[in-house]
């Protein structure tokens, strides 16, 4: 989409623009702006319908890009369909990336977009699979783009969404630590920890106003930076406690709302996230993915606020591997967020601890030098598809 070429071009990657006529110029920010007010069933239903929109887009216009360009293996996001229906109709070979929380499922994990706790009773097993089962009416309209396609391409009809993974490798950056107990993932399977790098530019930041009280790093993401009713919720919380917060908005609030804020928060646009997370004792995040496998990565705790998409299903993870709190949005107040911080950062708190184990977890993975020689690995042993088998590493 051309409103990526920028941020394709400053990691150093060359840009073909594809679905101008979709996705002009600008679109793009429009687009996740409105997404960014929406919340719940609302915001899902106007996901699958940019989703559907940007899979046709791909399916019609991507296959001859790629062929024009060369290429001779495919990346493919896990939630992107349409990647492995290209692949196929090129015979190229494809590698699944899970830049979210790894997809495959199982009868005792949950769905993602779901805030179910994970169980192993026959009525969780049936709760599950009603779930899958609403997922996959919700996700209609763009199964049905997809599967079209593959009809036109006479390709094989997929059975499950899982079906759509790569055969050869899947690669997650979650840490096994941070997931569910799996016993059906296949061989190809590969936890490799986070896919992450600090930022290559350098991001303004008033270090010199820290002054060496427990750090607090707050972050909503950039889909739901503009909710002031959440940051303030933050600073009201940490305002009478011994702590130092850092809020960063990415932009979703202006100069007057920042400034509103109550106690003496540092409040900025963009932070050194790395940076902070290696001197934070908390976070407060919505539970992205991204910010929460940051913060593990320094062995930084949580308090996680679940807002929509697999948020919910992240936050269960933080729960089920005790590193940290959950308050439901609906029942978010300073009083029970204050009374949680203090429970998380207390000296008795199994929070810390848990969370400094997933660190020295990730840290073993070597995420991207790992992820780099699957995907070198196959590509040298010139593997084209293979079976699914169980036992994954």
């Amino acid at each position: 989409m051309p409103d990526l070429e920028s941020s394709a071009g400053a990691e150093g990657l060359d840009f073909v623009p594809i679905g101008e006529r979709d996705h002009p110029k600008g679109s793009l920010p429009e687009s996740l702006a409105t997404l960014g007010k929406l919340k719940g069933l609302s915001a899902l239903k106007f996901t699958i319908r940019a989703v559907a929109k940007t899979t046709e887009m791909m399916l019609r216009e991507g296959p001859e890009a790629i062929r024009a360009s060369q290429v001779s293996m495919l990346l493919v996001d896990q939630t992107e369909a349409a990647g492995g229906a290209i692949a196929e109709r090129l015979e190229i070979p494809f590698i699944t990336v899970c830049n979210a929380l790894a997809l495959n499922r199982e009868p005792d994990v949950p769905p993602p977009f779901t805030s179910w706790r994970y169980r192993t009773e026959w009525w969780a097993r049936v709760r599950n699979a009603l779930g899958y089962r609403v997922s996959d009416r919700l996700t209609r309209p763009i199964s049905e783009v997809v599967a079209g396609y593959r009809r036109n391409w006479r390709l094989a009809a997929h059975r499950s969404p899982d079906d759509s993974f790569s055969p050869i490798a899947q690669i997650s950056q979650q840490p096994a630590s941070f997931d569910f107990p799996r016993r059906q993932l296949p061989s190809c399977f590969h936890y490799v920890g986070p896919l992450r790098k600090a930022s290559g530019r350098q991001v303004p930041f008033p270090w010199e106003r820290l002054d060496g009280r427990p750090l607090i790093y707050a972050s909503l993401g950039t889909l739901q930076n503009s909710r002031i009713e959440i940051f303030r919720c933050f600073a009201e919380a940490c305002a009478p406690l011994d702590v130092q917060l850092v809020i960063t908005h990415g932009g979703g609030l202006d100069a007057k709302e920042a400034a509103s804020l109550p106690g003496d928060a540092i409040v900025v646009s963009y932070a050194p996230q790395l940076e902070l997370l290696a001197r934070a004792r908390l976070t407060l995040t919505h539970a992205g993915l991204n910010t929460v496998l940051d913060s593990l990565t320094y062995g930084v705790p949580l308090v996680a606020i679940p807002i929509t998409y697999e948020q919910p299903a992240i936050a269960e993870r933080i729960r089920y591997s005790g590193v940290g709190e959950i308050i439901q949005f609906a029942g978010l107040t300073s009083g029970r967020l204050r009374e949680t911080i203090l429970s998380v950062l207390a000296n008795d708190s199994s929070c810390v601890g848990s969370a400094q184990r997933v660190s020295q977890s990730i840290r073993k993975t070597c995420g991207v030098k790992v992820a780099a020689n699957i995907i070198l690995g196959t590509r040298q042993a010139g593997v084209g598809t293979t079976s699914h088998t169980s036992g994954a590493r």
